[in-house]
Order: structure tokens, then C-alpha cells, then sequence
């Protein structure tokens, strides 16, 4: 079920208000009390997480973004699970945020308060006090959402029993915010952002935006899979002249196919997507920080006693394996029951996403029967147990 909720006035963590948070949300499966499993998406992701064949606002990556991960018989089942899926307020996927109408009947702009990930864990409980959801079997998610993930178990450690981050860490690292500053100075250098006040009949903010996208993507694939997916192969030097008119050096080089993926990509999420919501979200995952207002990460997460399991990719330097042990070593800290799930990939971060069966397997143990579930492997356990964790193979979990 597709649907769009207002929850009345909410304070972001800014200390800001506004008069009426609307969020959008699609539901899957039955509710029997005990079976409700959140699903946060990732930066640019929607409420639609399944479903091919549903149609709305969301397109693109953004459009049944894990359908080979939710639905039925899948690794999240919606035969036995109650799987809900919010869209993050900040962002343009039917939820408040910038693009949406303010109370002056023109659209926030950048007068939209600053959110954080907690608005969303927050802004996520109220959601499911609406549902009539007091508890959660489960909160999975990936980049920004495994922060999302984190941040119940920091925040609401008596809601969830089992927590799943995937692909993601504590705190961004210093290079990926350099990244995502380099990123957000592309759109507010674009003319046509005019400072966030560029909805109306006037163009749209789409160099700045697609550029911004562009780095994204460079940061989602390992160098391996692009050497593989791209190598130095030539997109013919025609096509350079085409895309560079104005670049009096396009036509003597060759307008690489790696170029050519970058802009098609650029300009396809320009299409679908806000600038000034890409701002927004980027910001709050530069400034999550599991560990703040406590000494450490594993303070913040001393008062959950559920169950985790950390999803890690070998080829991901957005955020590596290291910084998934850490976490997993957190919750060890805790004495809570975790397993650090390491898969050999050479997607990158994209891994999540793109290679259902190798996160379908161990995901669908771990909801079901947590830490015990035969998929599930903790890559610590070794005749040592001090020595250094080792990857695991999917050959491990296959069939």
C-alpha cells in the first residue's frame, strides 16, 4: 500500500519547526503484532522498495530500489513480514522537504529546516505509531540508511530486536566529505540555483545537479569494477565534439565510454531528482556521527540488547570493511549478539544493490533466526580468535 501521512507539527534537531510533517510510505505484507520490519532507504532512494508494476513519482534507481530483496519469497518476505518503507523528510519523493509547498503556498526552498538522520528515526517512530506498529522485528538499510539502522538502535533500543547496517559506517571519513563538499559546490556554483529559489517557470539547477551526481557514482564503484565496466575505451571522437562543443581540445581526445556513462547518468537523475534535496540529505549523512553526545560509538548503542548483523563489501572505500568491524565491534562491546558479514565483491558500494544474491542469503537467515541463521557468518570466528577477520566468499553461503 502507497500512501502519504501528515503527522502534525514537528521540531527538527535544528531546533526549527514546521506546522506539518507529511511523509510518504508504502507498506507490504500483513501486521500480526510482531512482525514489522523497517526498511531506510539510501541517499537518493523512495518509499517504493518493491513492486515493479506500481507507478508514482519515483523513477529510476529510485523506482522498487531492493525488489530482488523484498516481496514475496524473497529475502525479506512480505508472506511473513510486515515491511514498511518511508521516504525521508528532506527529500522529493512525496515526503516535506524543500520542493514541497511551505506555508505561503510557494515551495520551502532552502528555508526548509537543516535535517538530520535522527529527524528521521524520529519522523520513522511517528510513522509507525500511525500504523499502530509499537515494536520492530527488524530495521535494515544501506549507505545513509544503515545510518538510519544505527540510529534506532541508538535511539529506540527497546523497539527493535534485530539491526542490520549494511554498507555503511559510524561517521563518513575525510575523504568522502571532501567528495560530497566538491559535490554540493557544483550545484550552488550553477547559476540556476539562484540560491534555492529556483522552482517556478525558470530552469532548474541540472548542470550543477548532474555533476554532483557524477561524483556519486565515481564514489559508488570500486576501481576495479570500472576498469572492468569502462577500461580506456573510446566513445568515438564525434561524440566528444557533441557533447563539448565548446571545448576548443574535444575534438584531438577521445571522449572516453567511462565520460560517457558519468553524463548519461548525470543527466538521467537531473531529471528525477532535487538539487536542493541532494544538498539537504548529503548534509545530514556528512554529519551523522553514531558516537555523538556519548563517549563512544559503543556507549551509544550500551542500552540495545537485540541482536545485529553487519553487512560489509570487500570493494567498497565509501565505506570499507574496516569501518563495518568497527561497528560490529561496538555492538561486541555491548555484549550484544552481532555477526559481521563480509562479502567478497567487486561492485563497490553498489554491491548492495546491484548483488541480490549475496545479500539475500545471509539477510533472510538473519531476520529470520538472527546471529544462528546458517548463512550468517561472523568474519572474527577463526582458530584464532584474536587474529584478523578474513573475508568470506559467497561460496560459503551458496548453493
Amino acid at each position: 500500500m502507497s500512501d502519504t501521512v501528515a503527522l502534525g507539527a514537528f521540531e527538527f534537531d535544528c531546533g526549527e519547526s514546521i506546522p506539518e510533517l507529511e511523509l510518504a510510505y508504502e507498506t507490504y505484507g500483513e501486521f500480526t503484532g510482531d512482525n514489522a520490519v523497517l526498511v531506510c532507504h539510501a541517499l537518493t532512494g523512495s518509499h517504493h522498495v518493491a513492486g515493479r508494476r506500481r507507478t508514482g513519482e519515483t523513477a529510476g534507481q529510485a523506482a522498487a530500489w531492493w525488489d530482488d530483496i523484498v516481496g514475496p519469497g524473497k529475502a525479506i518476505d512480505t508472506n511473513d513480514y510486515y515491511v514498511v518503507c518511508a521516504n525521508v523528510p528532506g527529500s522529493c519523493y512525496g515526503s516535506s522537504g524543500p520542493a514541497t509547498e511551505g506555508p505561503d503556498g510557494e515551495p520551502w526552498g532552502t528555508d526548509f529546516p537543516a535535517v538530520t538522520v535522527g529527524d528521521w528515526t524520529r519522523a520513522q517512530r511517528e510513522l509507525l505509531d500511525h500504523l499502530g506498529v509499537p515494536h520492530l522485528h527488524a530495521v535494515v538499510g544501506g549507505s545513509v540508511g544503515g545510518m538510519n539502522a544505527l540510529d534506532w538502535a541508538k535511539r529506540h533500543p527497546d523497539h527493535v530486536d534485530r539491526v542490520i547496517p549494511v554498507a555503511t559506517g559510524a561517521r563518513l571519513d575525510a575523504q568522502c566529505l571532501a567528495l560530497e563538499a566538491i559535490a554540493r559546490r557544483s550545484i550552488t556554483t550553477d547559476p540556476n540555483w539562484q540560491g534555492g529559489d529556483y522552482y517556478g517557470d525558470g530552469p532548474d539547477p541540472d548542470h550543477g545537479l548532474a555533476l554532483a551526481r557524477q561524483l556519486g557514482h565515481v564514489m559508488y564503484l570500486s576501481k576495479s569494477s570500472m576498469e572492468a565496466k569502462f577500461g580506456r575505451r573510446s566513445a568515438g571522437m564525434d561524440a566528444a565534439r557533441e557533447t563539448f562543443p565548446t571545448d576548443p581540445a574535444a575534438g584531438f581526445f577521445p571522449y572516453r565510454e567511462v565520460e560517457s556513462y558519468l553524463d548519461y547518468n548525470g543527466e538521467k537523475f537531473a531529471d528525477r531528482f532535487d538539487a536542493n534535496s541532494y544538498l539537504y540529505l548529503t548534509r545530514a549523512m556528512d554529519n551523522y556521527d553514531l558516537a555523538a553526545g556519548y563517549e563512544s560509538a559503543a556507549e551509544a548503542l550500551a542500552a540495545f540488547d537485540g541482536e545485529a548483523m553487519v553487512l560489509s563489501f570487500t570493494g567498497d572505500w565509501h565505506f570499507t570493511v574496516e569501518q563495518g568491524e568497527a561497528l560490529a565491534e561496538a555492538f561486541r562491546a555491548t555484549d550484544s549478539r552481532v555477526a559481521h558479514h563480509v562479502v567478497e565483491s567487486d561492485h563497490g558500494h553498489d554491491a548492495f544493490l546491484v548483488e541480490p544474491d549475496r545479500v539475500g542469503p545471509p539477510l533472510a537467515d538473519f531476520v529470520e533466526a538472527g546471529v544462528r541463521g546458517n548463512a550468517v557468518t561472523d568474519t572474527r570466528e577463526s582458530d584464532d580468535e584474536d587474529s584478523e577477520f578474513a573475508p568470506v566468499h559467497t561460496s560459503l553461503f551458496s548453493d
